[in-house]
């Protein structure tokens, strides 16, 4: 049976991350990829999470709180920001949940300058073998430009050191969100 879209995601995430390992989650939203990578990592391990909105990083402390996680940074700032909170550390992943945060202000998205750029100081952190998985939602203003971006800059990294796999629906209607995922070979 095929997997949904964020389903694949988590799948891919667990099958690369492994306990201990410190995290990524660029866009925490509501807090659940957070609470996700949380478990995976387990208590010796760390997630830093991101996002711009106040009301995002509040609902993933209320969810980090009931579920009584403390492994996890939450980080009040853009996922471009990425090299100024985390440096000399390996990261065994990242997701990024790209749009907006469902149930919000829908004119706040997410921009491929800054994906592009948090997705580049990611690849400098990852761990051989690592994953960054996004998840593209595109069916919004400014989305399909974030979308076309995305692909022309994954689509220049040497496929020597960078597997990159697109995955999703076709035949569904209203811009499926797919995934693209970036595995480091060396």
């Amino acid at each position: 049976m095929l997997k949904g879209v964020l389903n694949y995601a988590h799948y891919l995430l667990e099958e690369s991350i492994e306990k201990g390992e410190k995290v990524i989650d660029a866009t925490c939203g509501n807090g659940n990829d957070t609470l996700f990578l949380s478990n995976i990592v387990g208590e010796h391990g760390h997630v830093y999470a991101f996002d711009i909105q106040e009301q995002a990083i509040a609902s993933t402390r209320k969810a980090l709180i009931s579920h009584q996680r403390t492994n996890v940074s939450l980080i009040h700032d853009s996922h471009s920001q990425i090299g100024d909170y985390i440096k000399k550390t390996e990261i065994g992943g990242a997701i990024f949940n790209l749009g907006y945060l469902p149930k919000s202000d829908k004119s706040i998205i997410t921009k491929a300058a800054s994906t592009v750029t948090a997705i580049d100081s990611i690849l400098t952190l990852l761990k051989k073998g690592g994953l960054v998985v996004t998840v593209v939602y595109y069916g919004h203003k400014g989305g399909k430009d974030e979308k076309k971006s995305l692909l022309a800059y994954l689509l220049q990294l040497d496929q020597k050191e960078y597997n990159v796999l697109r995955y999703g629906f076709i035949n569904q209607k209203n811009d499926p969100p797919f995934i693209l995922a970036i595995e480091k070979k060396i």
